[in-house]
């Protein structure tokens, strides 16, 4: 590869050399020449990056068949001991300082050349708006996908771990645009927006509330957890269902989550707290988050699947931000005949209109796009097409390579048809089957970092209240500051930091900072001040979003695409994974409230800690298997 590099480079020079005499002269047809001659290097660089990533596949699958019988051992010694070594001939492949000074002098020199053209020629005959050169953007979409560049728009999208296909082909690209309703995704994004917000508008109150109904006012973390608790059994029938409709998932979830704010606004008024976690169990019961992710990756066409993605990850952080927040502003109270309107119910009052109003929209937009059943979903048999945010490019491999290498890497058990090879998981257990160890050390991360933000968020208010008095308002903009962090730190991670260093490596960086910000929220001695609690869990947080968003972009480069379609795939894995800690973390703030508040801190924090070194701990095991 160095040496055809050098001879390109040679090429380049000379052709520089027929560029400066001919900008003396007045020779259109030899223009022409040039620009060819100019985008023939170009193609033959792409050639060779194709090689390239010919050797990489190969590579990767020897290493796989390798791992199948040591334990995956392997790999870990083939990366430590080759492409990590400081003298490794691969490490001047993967930097590609020599490919970026070829792009940048074909760029340069086909700019000028369509310029001289240009002013050669009447307007009729060349458009105003010189356009870059396609060959341009084809050497770019190859040497991103060698070295997985990303920008905040990819990042964004494989947040949401709405897998994106390989090998679109014209077929299912025309189907997704008959399918594709722009009012419909709108509605999806709606969906997950107000259902965000629903989640985290009762966390500033949810103590008050509880000890406005007789209970313990660490009793929040039931009322705030019954909602994941729900959720785990509502993810699974959520994904089932959408293998038949979109739309009446959609009615059910709006009818549930009305219900269930109804009666968390009631329970006030009843005297119940029983009526209060049933409301919310209803509200779990209505996560369609399922549903939202499946209408994105199935109906939206590949080119614009990215930015809807990245749709999903916005409207989930705006409804993050948005809960606190108006809970703050709910900070009223009144009564209409019998019926209590307050800091504590004004929050279910106002989520219920707020659905009532959703209901009749979805009722009278949504169009529910004609619908594949799951065996016609398998992926076709075509050249690999390399996604790139200018589009979608020519192939990168002929399609009997990626027949051969997506049946090696979708399917580990045998050598089947290839059919057999697309054919999505059929259960949780053969959904399991397909987890490799790198895949489950993710999960693992996935959890610790959810279950470590639910106890910041899910404790705040109780935490708060005992230390510095804060009042609900107080405690409601401390959240929403943090939940607006969330895209700021995103863009930064998604376009600067992932385009200097590996995913892997911010992974474990952003997981030592999230053990950081763990330990500096102990209270040890002395008094726990504002600044301390304020400080430790915006790193924390701050954190946690950081890892969340590279695990998430990892988890969909290592995960099967067998997860990509089906009801058990991988967004249900993750959404099962998070909820559980979601749960678990709940479930904890509750029971360590009965040993007392002045110790709710401290121990609610331990098993953060140790969840947190463990997920250190396997990522270092799996380190190198992680590219």
């Amino acid at each position: 590869m160095l040496e055809q590099q050098g001879l390109l480079a040679i090429r380049l020079e000379k052709l520089g050399e027929v560029h400066g005499i001919l900008l003396e002269q007045r020779d259109i047809s030899r223009t022409y020449e040039l620009q060819e001659a100019y985008r023939a290097v170009g193609h033959d660089l792409v050639k060779l990056l194709k090689f390239v990533d010919l050797n990489a596949t190969g590579i990767r699958k020897i290493l796989k068949k390798f791992d199948k019988r040591f334990g995956y051992k392997f790999t870990n010694y083939y990366v430590s001991t080759r492409s990590n070594h400081p003298y490794s001939q691969l490490q001047g492949i993967f930097k590609h300082v020599a490919i970026g000074a070829v792009v940048g002098a074909l760029s340069r020199n086909l700019a000028l050349l369509q310029d001289h053209q240009g002013s050669q020629l009447s307007i009729y005959d060349q458009p105003s708006v010189i356009l870059k050169d396609p060959v341009i953007d084809l050497i770019n979409a190859s040497v991103d996908k060698l070295t997985h560049s990303t920008s905040f728009l990819h990042f964004l999208g494989q947040h949401a771990l709405i897998v994106q296909e390989d090998i679109p082909c014209a077929t299912d690209d025309h189907d997704d645009d008959q399918r594709y309703h722009f009012m419909s995704l709108l509605l999806n994004l709606a969906n997950t927006f107000l259902y965000m917000v629903n989640t985290y508008i009762v966390v500033p109150t949810a103590d008050d509330y509880s000890l406005s109904l007789g209970a313990a006012a660490t009793v929040c973390g039931v009322i705030i957890g019954s909602m994941a608790v729900a959720q785990v059994f509502s993810s699974v029938y959520f994904s089932a269902w959408s293998n038949k409709s979109y739309f009446k998932p959609l009615i059910f979830s709006s009818i549930m989550l009305l219900l269930g704010n109804l009666l968390y606004a009631l329970a006030y008024d009843l005297s119940s707290i029983a009526v209060l976690i049933i409301g919310r169990l209803l509200c779990g019961l209505g996560s369609a988050r399922a549903v939202n992710r499946r209408y994105i990756s199935d109906c939206v066409p590949l080119k614009l699947r990215m930015k809807a993605s990245a749709g999903f990850v916005s409207a989930s952080a705006l409804g993050m931000a948005c809960g606190p927040a108006l809970a703050g502003l709910l900070q009223i109270k009144f009564k209409i005949y019998y019926l209590t309107f307050n800091k504590n119910t004004l929050p279910g009052w106002v989520m219920a209109v707020a659905w009532l109003i959703y209901l009749i929209w979805l009722w009278i937009s949504f169009k529910e796009p004609v619908h594949d059943f799951e065996e016609n979903h398998f992926p076709q048999d075509s050249g690999v097409v390399e996604q790139s945010e200018h589009g979608i490019v020519q192939p990168l491999l002929i399609s009997e390579a990626k027949d051969d290498e997506e049946g090696e890497r979708d399917y580990d058990e045998s050598e089947e048809a290839s059919v057999k090879c697309h054919e999505p998981a059929s259960s949780i257990s053969s959904a399991y089957r397909l987890l490799t160890p790198s895949v489950k050390v993710q999960l693992l991360i996935y959890f610790m970092l959810k279950y470590a933000m639910e106890i910041l968020l899910a404790e705040s208010s109780v935490i708060t209240t005992f230390y510095f008095s804060w009042p609900t308002s107080s405690v409601a903009i401390f959240l929403a500051v943090l939940g607006l962090t969330v895209l700021p730190v995103n863009a930064i991670v998604g376009s600067y930091l992932t385009n200097i260093f590996e995913d892997r490596q911010i992974l474990l960086a952003s997981e030592i900072m999230l053990l950081v910000g763990v330990i500096l929220s102990f209270r040890v001695t002395g008094p726990y001040s504002v600044s301390q609690y304020i400080s430790s869990a915006l790193i924390t947080f701050v954190s946690a979003e950081v890892l969340e968003g590279v695990n998430l972009s990892l988890l969909s480069r290592v995960m099967s695409s067998r997860l990509a379609r089906g009801t058990f795939n991988g967004g249900l894995l993750s959404t099962e994974a998070g909820t559980m800690a979601r749960v678990v973390a709940d479930g904890t703030i509750t029971m360590v409230g009965y040993l007392g508040e002045e110790k709710l801190l401290n121990l609610t924090l331990l098993p953060s800690l140790f969840i947190c070194i463990a997920s250190i701990a396997a990522t270092l095991l799996t380190f190198n298997t992680l590219f």
